[in-house]
């Protein structure tokens, strides 16, 4: 006989917490600790609802509602002080429960739901992480249809499609999952560029609030600050990094400045997304080899700023792949409904169909690339089987 118990919502003070009790024992540890309001003893049953006083012997700790969500399985609705949910919580592993974190607890009340596919598993496990309620729903909708439904056609009529076929599928998915995780878990957006060209200003604007410390000063920033802001179906986490300069990383008696343009050059290895904003009000060269090392492989966006200023930047010298350029005013706000509307597109959001099959764990991720290289049927079979019926 077991019992596990987990607190399902979030840290820190809350008007509600809510205490899980799960197993072939719940009832039982519930029966213990819980005193229903009247004089007639408890009854759970599934879908029923009772008030009362959870008890340690004689001392009351809290009033709480019970909900019996199953024969096995309850929910205590308690008080959201964090001293109350403690004393709960150790009231129950007193009584002989197992104290689990949500997301454990959660996949052990899932698991015993036979009839669910790992995909249908995996999904509501992962439902609570996505950042947007769009990321939610593409979700939601991988676990009867998207990329459930898409499985199980291939290994119904595995003889009936070609090898091709289902490569080719295999690809399809992976590249609309790439979409699909930046809704579902954010787009890491770093702000790069040359000192002195508006970075900081644009993230303030952005986001709403002065995070970043904005100056006339070149090269205020020489650190980073990252902020989030939503932008269409995307969590967008912005990052501010210290101006790309070639001199200031080269020159060895500025140590700060060196680790700062090698924090900057770091942070931008690992973005989803570049906003390279430049100058439009000066002459300059500001597209060093560094700035344009460092951004090739990347999916950028450029920002030609202070467009409320004479106009001075020659667009020509902007490289092919970076001159597609979005002029704005990141002081006075002009162009930056252009600017998002832009982001949305580049990032492939802007009409993403939320019922598109896509993969949305490291384990899908992994078996969908194994299926793009299959070369025989039987392996492919063995690869969907994997998919929908494994181990998590």
């Amino acid at each position: 006989m077991s019992v596990f118990a987990a607190v399902m919502t979030g840290k820190g003070t809350g008007a509600i917490s809510t205490v899980q009790v799960f197993g072939d024992s719940a009832g039982a540890v519930i029966k213990k600790i819980f005193k229903p309001s009247g004089k007639k003893p408890p009854k759970f049953k599934p879908g029923k609802i009772l008030l009362g006083t959870i008890a340690d012997g004689t001392e009351t700790i809290d009033q709480v509602i019970i909900g019996c969500e199953g024969p096995h399985s309850f929910a205590i609705n308690c008080h959201g002080n964090p001293l109350i949910v403690e004393m709960i919580m150790q009231l129950l592993q007193r009584c002989g429960a197992k104290l689990l974190t949500a997301e454990q607890l959660l996949y052990k009340i899932l698991s015993a739901q036979k009839s669910v596919n790992t995909i249908a598993l995996e999904a509501k496990l992962t439902q609570p992480t996505a950042r947007t309620i769009e990321g939610t729903k593409i979700i939601a909708n991988q676990i009867d249809a998207g990329l459930s439904k898409k499985i199980a056609e291939w290994l119904e009529n595995i003889n009936a499609l070609s090898l091709k076929q289902i490569t080719a599928g295999a690809e399809r998915i992976l590249k609309n999952s790439r979409t699909a995780k930046l809704i579902i878990h954010g787009c890491k957006t770093v702000i790069a560029g040359p000192p002195n060209t508006g970075k900081s200003t644009l993230l303030n604007y952005l986001t709403g609030r002065q995070k970043a410390i904005v100056t006339d000063i070149k090269g205020t920033t020489r650190d980073w600050v990252s902020a989030r802001c939503r932008i269409g179906p995307l969590s967008v986490e912005l990052i501010d990094t210290a101006g790309l300069d070639e001199k200031l990383a080269a020159a060895p008696e500025n140590i700060i400045e060196k680790e700062s343009q090698q924090k900057a050059a770091q942070i931008l290895e690992g973005a989803d997304l570049v906003l390279l904003v430049l100058d439009n009000s000066t002459t300059g060269d500001q597209l060093n080899d560094q700035v344009l090392e460092k951004i090739t492989d990347k999916l950028v966006l450029t920002a030609l700023n202070k467009s409320d200023l004479p106009a001075k930047f020659d667009t020509s010298k902007l490289p092919k792949n970076l001159s597609n350029a979005i002029q704005i005013s990141a002081k006075f706000g002009t162009g930056i409904e252009n600017l998002t509307k832009k982001i949305q597109q580049l990032c492939g959001v802007a009409d993403f169909d939320f019922q598109t099959p896509v993969v949305f764990t490291s384990r899908q991720e992994n078996l969908l690339k194994q299926l793009k290289k299959t070369k025989s049927k039987e392996q492919a079979a063995s690869i969907t089987t994997e998919l929908l019926n494994g181990q998590v």
